[in-house]
């Protein structure tokens, strides 16, 4: 009873709205200081002591509200006012109106520091981020955007398509110039994003951007040099030209970018980009649809640009540059799509094409790109390739594939600490390569840098999330980090396609104190992928520390000439049994060298990284 006595009291005098009202004005008042301190240079700690004072007074500010009460002659103690006199039931509609008001601009505040405070702090921060990164550019760096095909007719893209990527190889001749590869800046196509944007995501000074239609006889290029940092435009021209001349006009068109960045020609190298020796222009389209085709990556798309390759050398025998992509692409198609006799037939069309390519241009880096893609493909012969991928670099130092290609051989032959340079300064040209963050990612853990490995992989995740393997590889950093929690939480994310998700599955189980399941996982894997996946089985036996059964998988491996050998010497799994005799046997049979003898020779590295 005096328990509903005191709460009706409470409720009569106004006390549980005063309270309310009180609580609902500290919060209006906190968020408003919490948003304007920054602006007025208050004190972070600002916030807190007035939420510690109004607890201090919040007993106070009830007091009040219990011994006074507002009347028309003004307030009085409670005890004055006559029965009749009190007005504490309007009071109290007031004090209703009065904490609604209240309530409803705190949530005001609430809304306004969410979705607007919040978003724009976040873009000034982003902002920030994009300037600090701009700071640490280069300024002989630039990025050719995919110049718009202003023909309107969407049959002459690969056109503007090839010009670009022409400029983008004739750029990469010039001494310290630090040129982005096509996958990465032709990302940018239609992009909404701005000058400074693109700059800092693809770590570039200068953005070169335009367009070009083709009419008839004539072609008409636009073109701008703009300024990252600022979006200011530093050079602009526009061209009209008969078509007969497009070469002399890429050519002129790349010597003024250069210029304007005041970038020289390396020795001996010429600004032209991909044309053919005889200046067969019908040779040279055919080659540009071969490009675009290339670029788009299905089986369809590439079996297109082998046709597109295959005209361009009819139309001119002797264009070596044409015969050496077509050599590339044969491998790559054998290595991803074919199998069996088909695989060994289009083995066979890329030697003839490296051949000829080699036969008419010996200094052609494409060429030896070409070759050394059959030695490691085709013929797992490693050393050739090395020496085949150091060719092509000494021959295009600025090329990224070069880079990429060689430092992937080095560590194939057991030097990942060498390997690391290479890929990193291929990564930065090419920074939206999903697919050289991983092979990064396998270098890294290979030395024993898990954190680095784990960003670089973070990485390719983020540019392509539903790609195959790349889990895998964060399976192995858990692994080695010994969390088998970690392992077997990145081994579910995996794609099911491509059967990686069963093999990083069974290799995180081996780690984890569920035996029964590591068993079942591995069994799975052999009855589904004995053939295809021979060399991570005996991964996966490596960790169950049964060295016999490995060495046996990996006989099985070489075999069935598993692309994952490759991985033999920079794997820490299977590195653990290198003092066992057999490895250095099988070493032996496989062709890598063992044991490693770092080369007193350094990788050659580029300018313009």
């Amino acid at each position: 009873m005096i328990g509903n006595g005191l709460f009706a009291e409470l409720k009569r005098r106004n006390v549980l709205r005063a309270g309310l009202l009180y609580a609902g004005a500290v919060w209006a008042l906190a968020q408003g200081i919490a948003q304007l301190a920054p602006s007025v240079g208050a004190p972070e700690w600002t916030t807190r002591w007035f939420l510690a004072a109004a607890a201090i007074g919040f007993p106070f500010w009830i007091a009040f509200a219990w011994f006074y009460e507002f009347t028309p002659q003004g307030l009085r103690r409670e005890r004055e006012v006559a029965p009749g006199d009190s007005i504490a039931r309007s009071t109290g509609r007031k004090l209703d109106a009065w904490i609604i008001g209240v309530l409803a601009l705190a949530v005001v505040l609430l809304l306004t520091n969410q979705f607007v405070l919040r978003r724009d702090a976040t873009s000034s921060a982003d902002a920030r981020a994009v300037a600090d990164t701009l700071a640490t550019v280069s300024d002989k760096s630039i990025a050719v955007l995919p110049l718009d095909n202003d023909s309107g007719d969407r049959g002459q893209l690969y056109f503007s398509d090839g010009l670009s990527e022409d400029l983008i190889t004739a750029l990469s001749q010039f001494d310290g110039l630090k040129v982005i590869s096509r996958n990465s800046s032709f990302q940018f196509r239609d992009s909404k994003d701005d000058a400074r944007t693109i700059g800092a995501k693809l770590g570039v000074a200068h953005l070169l951007e335009g367009s070009v239609r083709r009419a008839g006889d004539t072609v008409r290029i636009t073109a701008q040099l703009v300024n990252a940092a600022d979006g200011s435009t530093l050079w602009s021209q526009r061209y009209d030209r008969p078509y007969q001349h497009l070469f002399a006009l890429q050519d002129e068109i790349a010597k003024a970018v250069a210029g304007a960045l005041k970038a020289r020609l390396l020795p001996g190298a010429s600004a032209q980009g991909d044309h053919p020796p005889s200046g067969n222009l019908a040779a040279y389209n055919a080659y540009l649809q071969g490009k675009f085709y290339d670029a788009r990556g299905t089986e369809a798309d590439w079996r297109k640009a082998i046709d597109a390759y295959a005209t361009a050398t009819r139309l001119d025998p002797r264009y070596a540059r044409a015969w050496a992509e077509m050599s590339a692409l044969w491998s790559g198609l054998a290595a991803s799509l074919l199998a069996g006799a088909p695989a060994q037939q289009a083995y066979a069309r890329a030697r003839t094409a490296a051949d000829n390519a080699l036969a008419l241009a010996p200094d052609l880096a494409a060429a030896h790109l070409a070759r050394g893609e059959l030695f490691m493909r085709a013929d797992l012969n490693w050393i050739a390739a090395e020496a085949e991928y150091r060719r092509a670099l000494q021959l295009a130092p600025n090329d990224a594939s070069a880079k990429f290609s060689l430092g992937a051989q080095l560590a194939i032959l057991g030097r990942p600490g060498q390997a690391i340079d290479l890929v990193r300064q291929a990564v930065a040209a090419d920074p939206l390569n999903a697919r050289w963050h991983a092979w990064f990612a396998n270098q890294l853990l290979a030395l024993g840098r898990l954190d680095e490995a784990t960003q670089a992989v973070g990485r390719a995740i983020e540019l392509q999330p539903g790609s195959a393997s790349y889990y895998e590889i964060l399976t192995h950093i858990e692994i080695l980090r010994g969390d088998a929690k970690a392992a077997l939480a990145a081994a579910r994310k995996e794609p099911a396609a491509g059967g990686w998700r069963e093999i990083a599955l069974a290799l995180a189980l081996q780690i984890g104190s569920d035996r029964t399941a590591a068993d079942a996982a591995l069994k799975t894997l052999i009855d589904t992928q004995s053939e295809e996946s021979a060399y991570q089985i005996a991964q996966v036996y490596a960790l169950r520390k049964d060295p016999d059964a490995m060495f046996a998988w990996l006989d099985r491996a070489w075999a069935n000439r598993d692309p994952g050998i490759s991985y033999l010497l920079y794997d820490p799994l299977v590195l653990h049994y290198r003092d066992d005799p057999r490895f250095a046997a099988y070493c032996g049979k496989v062709g890598l060298p063992w044991p490693v003898v770092e080369a007193a020779q350094q990788p050659t590295a580029g300018a313009g990284t």
